[in-house]
Protein backbone atom coordinates (compact mmCIF):
# COMPACT_ATOMS: atom_id res chain seq x y z
CA UNK A 1 0.00 0.00 0.00
CA UNK A 2 1.55 3.27 -1.10
CA UNK A 3 2.01 5.94 1.62
CA UNK A 4 0.13 8.78 0.48
CA UNK A 5 1.28 12.07 0.05
CA UNK A 6 0.44 14.75 2.64
CA UNK A 7 -0.29 18.51 1.77
CA UNK A 8 2.59 19.41 4.29
CA UNK A 9 5.06 17.06 2.85
CA UNK A 10 7.87 17.71 0.42
CA UNK A 11 8.73 15.17 -1.64
CA UNK A 12 12.56 14.46 -2.06
CA UNK A 13 12.05 12.14 -4.64
CA UNK A 14 12.17 14.14 -7.92
CA UNK A 15 14.79 15.72 -10.16
CA UNK A 16 13.66 17.55 -13.61
CA UNK A 17 11.34 20.26 -15.13
CA UNK A 18 8.02 20.75 -15.23
CA UNK A 19 6.52 23.19 -18.00
CA UNK A 20 2.73 23.74 -17.26
CA UNK A 21 0.86 25.06 -20.93
CA UNK A 22 -1.84 26.38 -19.37
CA UNK A 23 -5.27 27.15 -21.47
CA UNK A 24 -5.77 30.91 -20.65
CA UNK A 25 -8.12 31.55 -24.22
CA UNK A 26 -11.42 32.87 -24.46
CA UNK A 27 -12.79 29.34 -25.20
CA UNK A 28 -11.90 28.61 -21.35
CA UNK A 29 -14.60 30.60 -18.87
CA UNK A 30 -12.83 32.75 -16.10
CA UNK A 31 -14.59 30.25 -13.78
CA UNK A 32 -13.38 26.83 -15.66
CA UNK A 33 -9.49 28.80 -16.22
CA UNK A 34 -9.67 29.10 -11.59
CA UNK A 35 -10.47 25.54 -11.34
CA UNK A 36 -7.53 24.65 -13.42
CA UNK A 37 -4.89 27.29 -11.57
CA UNK A 38 -6.34 25.74 -8.13
CA UNK A 39 -5.98 21.82 -10.03
CA UNK A 40 -2.38 23.10 -11.02
CA UNK A 41 -1.61 24.36 -7.70
CA UNK A 42 -2.56 21.32 -6.28
CA UNK A 43 -0.86 19.08 -8.00
CA UNK A 44 2.84 20.53 -7.90
CA UNK A 45 2.26 21.42 -4.10
CA UNK A 46 4.52 18.48 -2.49
CA UNK A 47 7.17 19.11 -4.48
CA UNK A 48 10.46 19.89 -3.32
CA UNK A 49 11.43 23.02 -5.98
CA UNK A 50 14.81 24.86 -7.57
CA UNK A 51 18.31 23.35 -8.45
CA UNK A 52 18.77 19.42 -7.47
CA UNK A 53 14.98 19.25 -7.34
CA UNK A 54 12.18 20.06 -9.58
CA UNK A 55 11.90 23.43 -11.37
CA UNK A 56 8.67 24.62 -12.66
CA UNK A 57 7.59 27.13 -15.48
CA UNK A 58 4.15 28.21 -16.71
CA UNK A 59 3.30 29.24 -19.86
CA UNK A 60 -0.04 30.90 -20.87
CA UNK A 61 -1.76 30.05 -24.27
CA UNK A 62 -3.94 33.04 -25.50
CA UNK A 63 -3.89 35.12 -28.72
CA UNK A 64 0.11 35.72 -27.87
CA UNK A 65 1.89 33.23 -25.80
CA UNK A 66 2.52 34.97 -22.07
CA UNK A 67 5.66 32.91 -20.02
CA UNK A 68 4.17 34.00 -16.46
CA UNK A 69 7.39 32.79 -14.92
CA UNK A 70 9.91 30.61 -16.43
CA UNK A 71 12.02 27.50 -14.88
CA UNK A 72 14.94 28.83 -12.86
CA UNK A 73 12.40 31.34 -10.63
CA UNK A 74 10.99 29.71 -7.83
CA UNK A 75 12.90 27.43 -5.46
CA UNK A 76 10.03 27.18 -2.72
CA UNK A 77 6.50 26.21 -2.62
CA UNK A 78 5.29 28.97 -0.75
CA UNK A 79 6.83 31.45 -3.83
CA UNK A 80 5.30 28.94 -6.46
CA UNK A 81 1.91 29.29 -4.89
CA UNK A 82 1.71 32.65 -4.29
CA UNK A 83 2.78 33.05 -7.70
CA UNK A 84 -0.36 30.37 -8.97
CA UNK A 85 -2.55 32.77 -7.10
CA UNK A 86 -1.97 35.91 -8.82
CA UNK A 87 -2.32 34.47 -12.50
CA UNK A 88 -4.69 35.95 -14.66
CA UNK A 89 -7.09 35.49 -17.89
CA UNK A 90 -5.76 36.13 -20.87
CA UNK A 91 -8.74 34.96 -23.04
CA UNK A 92 -7.97 36.20 -26.93
CA UNK A 93 -7.50 33.48 -29.47
CA UNK A 94 -5.88 29.87 -28.97
CA UNK A 95 -3.08 30.02 -30.46
CA UNK A 96 -1.24 26.56 -29.26
CA UNK A 97 1.05 26.57 -32.23
CA UNK A 98 2.93 29.85 -31.27
CA UNK A 99 2.85 29.03 -27.44
CA UNK A 100 4.57 25.73 -28.56
CA UNK A 101 7.20 26.97 -30.17
CA UNK A 102 8.25 29.19 -27.09
CA UNK A 103 7.87 25.85 -25.01
CA UNK A 104 10.36 24.24 -27.47
CA UNK A 105 12.84 27.27 -26.69
CA UNK A 106 12.40 26.81 -22.79
CA UNK A 107 12.39 23.28 -22.56
CA UNK A 108 15.50 22.75 -24.93
CA UNK A 109 17.67 25.10 -24.02
CA UNK A 110 17.85 23.24 -20.42
CA UNK A 111 20.29 21.02 -19.10
CA UNK A 112 19.88 17.83 -21.14
CA UNK A 113 20.74 15.37 -18.53
CA UNK A 114 17.29 16.14 -16.94
CA UNK A 115 14.07 14.46 -17.80
CA UNK A 116 11.72 17.32 -18.61
CA UNK A 117 7.67 17.19 -18.80
CA UNK A 118 5.32 19.44 -20.93
CA UNK A 119 2.02 19.38 -18.95
CA UNK A 120 -0.63 21.03 -21.13
CA UNK A 121 -3.82 21.97 -19.65
CA UNK A 122 -6.50 22.43 -22.31
CA UNK A 123 -10.21 22.63 -23.38
CA UNK A 124 -8.70 20.31 -26.45
CA UNK A 125 -11.37 22.57 -28.55
CA UNK A 126 -9.20 23.73 -32.20
CA UNK A 127 -5.71 22.15 -30.78
CA UNK A 128 -4.52 23.36 -34.27
CA UNK A 129 -1.97 21.70 -36.34
CA UNK A 130 0.46 20.65 -32.84
CA UNK A 131 1.16 17.12 -33.68
CA UNK A 132 4.75 18.77 -35.56
CA UNK A 133 5.94 20.91 -33.34
CA UNK A 134 4.96 18.02 -30.30
CA UNK A 135 6.76 15.41 -32.52
CA UNK A 136 9.97 17.79 -32.14
CA UNK A 137 9.91 18.49 -28.39
CA UNK A 138 9.48 14.49 -28.00
CA UNK A 139 12.11 14.15 -30.52
CA UNK A 140 14.11 16.39 -27.57
CA UNK A 141 13.55 13.66 -25.15
CA UNK A 142 10.43 16.17 -23.84
CA UNK A 143 7.26 13.46 -22.11
CA UNK A 144 4.55 15.24 -23.51
CA UNK A 145 1.01 14.94 -20.36
CA UNK A 146 -2.13 16.37 -21.23
CA UNK A 147 -4.96 17.20 -19.21
CA UNK A 148 -8.10 17.92 -21.78
CA UNK A 149 -11.58 18.83 -20.51
CA UNK A 150 -14.48 16.78 -22.32
CA UNK A 151 -13.94 18.64 -25.47
CA UNK A 152 -11.28 17.50 -26.90
CA UNK A 153 -10.06 16.21 -30.26
CA UNK A 154 -8.99 12.93 -28.88
CA UNK A 155 -7.34 12.04 -32.85
CA UNK A 156 -5.33 14.72 -32.39
CA UNK A 157 -4.11 14.83 -28.69
CA UNK A 158 -3.71 10.79 -28.55
CA UNK A 159 -1.20 11.72 -31.67
CA UNK A 160 0.49 14.14 -29.11
CA UNK A 161 1.57 12.60 -26.00
CA UNK A 162 4.25 10.23 -24.82
CA UNK A 163 3.12 6.82 -24.14
CA UNK A 164 1.60 5.12 -22.56
CA UNK A 165 -2.05 6.60 -23.08
CA UNK A 166 -3.45 5.64 -19.75
CA UNK A 167 -1.06 7.69 -17.70
CA UNK A 168 -0.56 10.76 -19.87
CA UNK A 169 -3.45 11.39 -21.51
CA UNK A 170 -6.75 12.21 -19.55
CA UNK A 171 -10.36 13.44 -20.35
CA UNK A 172 -12.10 15.07 -17.34
CA UNK A 173 -14.71 17.80 -17.01
CA UNK A 174 -13.75 20.99 -15.19
CA UNK A 175 -15.67 20.45 -11.74
CA UNK A 176 -13.82 16.54 -11.75
CA UNK A 177 -10.43 17.45 -12.49
CA UNK A 178 -9.32 17.81 -9.21
CA UNK A 179 -10.06 13.62 -8.96
CA UNK A 180 -6.68 12.83 -11.60
CA UNK A 181 -4.55 14.94 -9.28
CA UNK A 182 -3.18 11.55 -7.26
CA UNK A 183 -2.79 9.21 -10.41
CA UNK A 184 -1.31 12.32 -12.85
CA UNK A 185 1.04 13.26 -9.92
CA UNK A 186 2.36 9.20 -9.99
CA UNK A 187 2.64 9.56 -13.65
CA UNK A 188 4.77 12.66 -13.39
CA UNK A 189 6.81 10.87 -10.32
CA UNK A 190 7.59 8.26 -12.46
CA UNK A 191 9.54 10.33 -15.36
CA UNK A 192 11.39 12.51 -13.26
CA UNK A 193 12.09 10.24 -10.25
CA UNK A 194 15.65 10.80 -8.92
CA UNK A 195 17.52 7.90 -6.98
CA UNK A 196 18.29 10.36 -3.82
CA UNK A 197 19.74 7.71 -1.31
CA UNK A 198 21.80 5.05 -3.21
CA UNK A 199 25.20 2.71 -2.28
CA UNK A 200 28.00 3.99 -4.74
CA UNK A 201 30.85 1.47 -2.62
CA UNK A 202 30.03 -1.74 -1.28
CA UNK A 203 32.41 -4.79 0.60
CA UNK A 204 31.96 -7.23 2.38
CA UNK A 205 31.75 -5.31 5.64
CA UNK A 206 31.10 -2.17 4.22
CA UNK A 207 28.77 0.46 2.43
CA UNK A 208 29.06 3.62 1.20
CA UNK A 209 25.75 5.89 1.05
CA UNK A 210 25.60 9.05 -0.90
CA UNK A 211 22.65 11.51 -1.67
CA UNK A 212 21.98 14.48 -3.24
CA UNK A 213 22.31 17.21 -1.26
CA UNK A 214 18.99 18.53 0.39
CA UNK A 215 19.88 20.52 3.55
CA UNK A 216 23.18 22.30 4.28
CA UNK A 217 25.30 22.53 7.36
CA UNK A 218 23.35 25.68 9.07
CA UNK A 219 19.57 24.59 7.48
CA UNK A 220 19.56 20.90 9.74
CA UNK A 221 20.17 17.22 10.04
CA UNK A 222 19.96 14.51 8.55
CA UNK A 223 19.00 11.40 10.71
CA UNK A 224 20.14 7.79 9.62
CA UNK A 225 19.21 4.82 10.76
CA UNK A 226 20.25 0.56 9.87
CA UNK A 227 19.57 -3.03 10.39
CA UNK A 228 20.01 -6.10 8.84
CA UNK A 229 17.08 -7.76 7.42
CA UNK A 230 17.41 -10.49 9.63
CA UNK A 231 16.54 -8.59 12.45
CA UNK A 232 19.14 -10.11 14.29
CA UNK A 233 20.99 -6.95 15.11
CA UNK A 234 19.87 -3.91 16.91
CA UNK A 235 19.39 -0.75 15.27
CA UNK A 236 22.18 1.42 14.61
CA UNK A 237 21.33 5.46 14.44
CA UNK A 238 23.63 8.36 13.46
CA UNK A 239 22.94 11.87 13.39
CA UNK A 240 25.07 13.65 10.15
CA UNK A 241 25.45 17.30 9.78
CA UNK A 242 23.32 18.66 7.38
CA UNK A 243 26.25 19.73 5.04
CA UNK A 244 26.89 16.24 4.46
CA UNK A 245 25.90 14.20 1.22
CA UNK A 246 27.67 10.59 2.02
CA UNK A 247 28.55 8.05 4.93
CA UNK A 248 30.25 4.80 5.32
CA UNK A 249 28.86 2.15 7.15
CA UNK A 250 31.22 -0.22 8.86
CA UNK A 251 31.37 -3.69 10.53
CA UNK A 252 28.93 -4.95 8.24
CA UNK A 253 28.09 -8.65 8.38
CA UNK A 254 29.34 -10.62 4.97
CA UNK A 255 26.40 -11.50 2.78
CA UNK A 256 23.78 -9.87 4.51
CA UNK A 257 20.91 -8.01 3.55
CA UNK A 258 20.47 -4.19 5.23
CA UNK A 259 18.18 -1.24 4.70
CA UNK A 260 19.21 2.17 5.46
CA UNK A 261 16.81 4.82 5.75
CA UNK A 262 17.98 8.69 6.05
CA UNK A 263 15.19 11.80 7.31
CA UNK A 264 16.21 15.82 6.94
CA UNK A 265 15.10 17.36 9.73
CA UNK A 266 14.84 21.14 9.69
CA UNK A 267 12.78 23.79 10.89
CA UNK A 268 12.39 25.29 7.91
CA UNK A 269 10.14 22.30 6.21
CA UNK A 270 9.07 18.72 6.25
CA UNK A 271 10.69 16.11 4.26
CA UNK A 272 9.67 12.36 3.46
CA UNK A 273 12.34 9.88 4.48
CA UNK A 274 14.89 8.22 2.02
CA UNK A 275 15.43 4.78 1.79
CA UNK A 276 17.81 2.10 0.20
CA UNK A 277 17.98 -1.96 0.56
CA UNK A 278 21.48 -3.62 -0.18
CA UNK A 279 23.13 -6.44 -0.13
CA UNK A 280 26.78 -7.04 1.25
CA UNK A 281 29.33 -8.94 -0.58
CA UNK A 282 30.71 -12.81 0.39
CA UNK A 283 33.07 -12.95 2.67
CA UNK A 284 36.80 -12.56 1.45
CA UNK A 285 39.50 -14.69 3.39
CA UNK A 286 43.25 -13.12 2.43
CA UNK A 287 44.34 -14.63 0.44
CA UNK A 288 41.77 -14.89 -1.96
CA UNK A 289 44.25 -14.00 -5.00
CA UNK A 290 47.73 -14.68 -5.91
CA UNK A 291 49.81 -12.93 -8.84
CA UNK A 292 53.09 -13.85 -10.38
CA UNK A 293 54.67 -10.82 -12.08
CA UNK A 294 57.99 -9.02 -13.21
CA UNK A 295 59.29 -13.35 -14.16
CA UNK A 296 63.05 -13.00 -14.85
CA UNK A 297 66.18 -15.82 -15.59
CA UNK A 298 66.73 -15.60 -11.47
CA UNK A 299 63.58 -14.17 -9.76
CA UNK A 300 59.96 -13.90 -9.95
CA UNK A 301 57.81 -11.23 -8.39
CA UNK A 302 54.93 -12.52 -6.05
CA UNK A 303 51.50 -10.61 -5.07
CA UNK A 304 48.82 -11.19 -2.37
CA UNK A 305 45.50 -9.70 -1.09
CA UNK A 306 43.53 -8.65 -0.04
CA UNK A 307 45.06 -6.74 2.61
CA UNK A 308 43.38 -7.46 5.87
CA UNK A 309 45.45 -6.45 8.55
CA UNK A 310 43.14 -6.17 11.09
CA UNK A 311 42.08 -10.41 10.39
CA UNK A 312 46.10 -11.66 9.43
CA UNK A 313 48.74 -11.50 12.08
CA UNK A 314 51.37 -12.45 9.62
CA UNK A 315 51.82 -14.23 5.74
CA UNK A 316 54.72 -16.72 4.70
CA UNK A 317 55.87 -17.22 1.61
CA UNK A 318 57.19 -20.59 0.30
CA UNK A 319 58.48 -21.96 -2.72
CA UNK A 320 60.66 -24.73 -4.50
CA UNK A 321 61.52 -25.88 -7.74
CA UNK A 322 59.39 -28.56 -9.13
CA UNK A 323 59.03 -31.60 -8.50
CA UNK A 324 61.69 -31.53 -5.63
CA UNK A 325 63.58 -29.00 -5.09
CA UNK A 326 64.25 -27.36 -1.96
CA UNK A 327 61.55 -25.62 -0.09
CA UNK A 328 62.56 -22.02 1.15
CA UNK A 329 60.44 -19.91 3.53
CA UNK A 330 60.17 -16.27 4.15
CA UNK A 331 57.79 -14.29 6.61
CA UNK A 332 56.19 -10.69 6.21
CA UNK A 333 54.39 -8.80 8.17
CA UNK A 334 50.16 -8.26 7.36
CA UNK A 335 50.68 -5.43 5.86
CA UNK A 336 52.88 -6.41 3.09
CA UNK A 337 51.20 -7.97 -0.23
CA UNK A 338 54.18 -8.48 -2.25
CA UNK A 339 58.12 -9.73 -2.22
CA UNK A 340 60.65 -10.48 -4.67
CA UNK A 341 61.78 -13.87 -5.12
CA UNK A 342 65.56 -13.89 -6.36
CA UNK A 343 68.04 -16.06 -6.39
CA UNK A 344 66.78 -18.85 -8.45
CA UNK A 345 67.34 -20.89 -11.53
CA UNK A 346 66.77 -20.15 -14.59
CA UNK A 347 63.42 -21.91 -17.18
CA UNK A 348 61.89 -23.93 -13.98
CA UNK A 349 59.00 -24.21 -12.60
CA UNK A 350 57.80 -23.21 -9.15
CA UNK A 351 55.08 -24.11 -6.58
CA UNK A 352 54.66 -21.03 -4.92
CA UNK A 353 52.14 -20.87 -2.11
CA UNK A 354 51.21 -17.63 0.41
CA UNK A 355 49.48 -18.47 3.39
CA UNK A 356 47.82 -16.31 5.79
CA UNK A 357 47.89 -16.89 9.94
CA UNK A 358 44.76 -15.04 11.16
CA UNK A 359 44.22 -13.44 14.38
CA UNK A 360 41.64 -16.30 15.30
CA UNK A 361 44.33 -18.70 14.61
CA UNK A 362 43.25 -20.00 11.31
CA UNK A 363 45.04 -20.61 8.41
CA UNK A 364 44.67 -20.15 4.96
CA UNK A 365 46.43 -21.14 2.41
CA UNK A 366 46.71 -20.50 -1.78
CA UNK A 367 49.43 -22.08 -4.35
CA UNK A 368 50.32 -20.81 -7.99
CA UNK A 369 52.67 -22.03 -10.39
CA UNK A 370 55.37 -19.79 -11.98
CA UNK A 371 58.65 -20.59 -14.11
CA UNK A 372 61.49 -18.54 -14.25
CA UNK A 373 62.97 -17.25 -18.17
CA UNK A 374 65.56 -18.66 -20.06
CA UNK A 375 68.61 -16.56 -19.48
CA UNK A 376 69.57 -14.86 -23.00
CA UNK A 377 72.79 -16.73 -24.31
CA UNK A 378 75.26 -13.89 -24.77
CA UNK A 379 76.48 -12.41 -27.64
CA UNK A 380 79.86 -12.82 -29.54
CA UNK A 381 82.50 -10.27 -27.76
CA UNK A 382 84.37 -9.47 -30.82
CA UNK A 383 85.34 -11.02 -34.46
CA UNK A 384 87.95 -9.71 -36.59
CA UNK A 385 88.84 -10.28 -40.14
CA UNK A 386 92.79 -10.74 -41.48
CA UNK A 387 93.63 -11.04 -44.83
CA UNK A 388 96.85 -13.73 -45.44
CA UNK A 389 96.88 -14.86 -49.06
CA UNK A 390 95.04 -14.10 -52.26
CA UNK A 391 91.38 -15.16 -51.44
CA UNK A 392 92.59 -16.21 -47.54
CA UNK A 393 91.62 -14.49 -44.57
CA UNK A 394 92.39 -15.28 -40.59
CA UNK A 395 89.27 -15.24 -38.80
CA UNK A 396 89.52 -14.41 -35.10
CA UNK A 397 86.97 -13.73 -31.89
CA UNK A 398 86.28 -13.52 -28.51
CA UNK A 399 83.39 -14.89 -26.86
CA UNK A 400 81.60 -15.42 -23.11
CA UNK A 401 82.83 -19.18 -21.49
CA UNK A 402 80.23 -19.99 -19.39
CA UNK A 403 78.03 -22.67 -20.33
CA UNK A 404 79.82 -22.30 -24.04
CA UNK A 405 79.44 -25.60 -26.38
CA UNK A 406 80.92 -24.07 -29.54
CA UNK A 407 80.85 -21.68 -32.46
CA UNK A 408 78.70 -21.48 -35.70
CA UNK A 409 81.14 -20.44 -38.77
CA UNK A 410 79.44 -19.21 -41.87
CA UNK A 411 80.93 -17.81 -44.75
CA UNK A 412 80.78 -17.49 -48.89
CA UNK A 413 83.28 -19.12 -51.18
CA UNK A 414 84.00 -17.56 -54.42
CA UNK A 415 81.60 -19.46 -56.57
CA UNK A 416 79.00 -17.65 -54.02
CA UNK A 417 78.28 -20.68 -52.58
CA UNK A 418 77.62 -21.02 -48.53
CA UNK A 419 79.37 -22.73 -46.16
CA UNK A 420 79.52 -23.73 -42.45
CA UNK A 421 81.23 -25.13 -40.01
CA UNK A 422 80.71 -25.95 -36.24
CA UNK A 423 83.74 -25.37 -34.22
CA UNK A 424 84.63 -26.64 -30.75
CA UNK A 425 84.51 -24.22 -27.68
CA UNK A 426 88.28 -23.83 -27.41
CA UNK A 427 88.67 -22.54 -30.72
CA UNK A 428 89.82 -18.76 -30.83
CA UNK A 429 90.40 -18.47 -34.90
CA UNK A 430 90.17 -20.27 -38.06
CA UNK A 431 91.46 -19.86 -42.06
CA UNK A 432 89.09 -19.20 -44.49
CA UNK A 433 90.18 -20.37 -47.93
CA UNK A 434 88.85 -18.98 -52.05
CA UNK A 435 87.37 -16.16 -50.75
CA UNK A 436 86.29 -13.49 -53.56
CA UNK A 437 86.44 -9.72 -52.07
CA UNK A 438 82.66 -8.83 -50.27
CA UNK A 439 82.41 -12.10 -48.98
CA UNK A 440 80.30 -12.28 -45.39
CA UNK A 441 81.79 -14.19 -42.93
CA UNK A 442 79.58 -14.71 -39.61
CA UNK A 443 80.42 -16.58 -36.18
CA UNK A 444 77.72 -16.99 -33.41
CA UNK A 445 78.49 -18.95 -30.03
CA UNK A 446 76.69 -21.65 -29.16
CA UNK A 447 75.38 -22.18 -25.42
CA UNK A 448 73.44 -25.01 -23.34
CA UNK A 449 70.84 -22.23 -23.28
CA UNK A 450 70.89 -21.73 -26.87
CA UNK A 451 72.02 -19.71 -29.56
CA UNK A 452 73.84 -16.35 -28.84
CA UNK A 453 74.02 -13.32 -30.71
CA UNK A 454 76.76 -13.38 -33.53
CA UNK A 455 78.66 -10.90 -35.52
CA UNK A 456 79.51 -10.83 -39.77
CA UNK A 457 82.29 -8.91 -41.12
CA UNK A 458 83.26 -8.38 -45.13
CA UNK A 459 86.18 -9.40 -46.45
CA UNK A 460 86.92 -6.59 -49.01
CA UNK A 461 90.44 -7.38 -49.27
CA UNK A 462 91.70 -11.27 -49.49
CA UNK A 463 95.21 -10.63 -49.76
Amino acid sequence: MEKPVCAHLELNCCEGDILILLDSSGSVAHYEFSRLLRFTADLLRPFSLGPGHVKVGLLQVGTSPKLVFDLNTHDSQESLQTALQHVHHLQGDTNNVAALKVAQRLLTETEESLPKILLWLTDGAQPGDVVEPLTELKEWGVSVLIVSTVHGNYQVLQRAVTPPLESHLYFVEFDNVAIITEDLRKAIIKIIRAERLQVVHLTSNSAVLQWRPILTADSGIYELWYNSMLNTDPETRRTISGGSTRMELTDLQPDTTYTASLRPESNQRLYDTLSVTFTTLPDVVSPSEVAVSDSGPHQIRVSWGPLQPARVQRYTVEYGAIPSGQVQTVTFHSQQNSTLLTGLDQGTQYLVTVSALHVDGKERAMSVRACTQEATPPALADLQLTPVQPQEVQVAWMAHQEGLKGYWLKWERKNSQASSVYLSPSSRSTRLTHLSPGSQVCVSPVYSSGLGDGLCCTALHTG
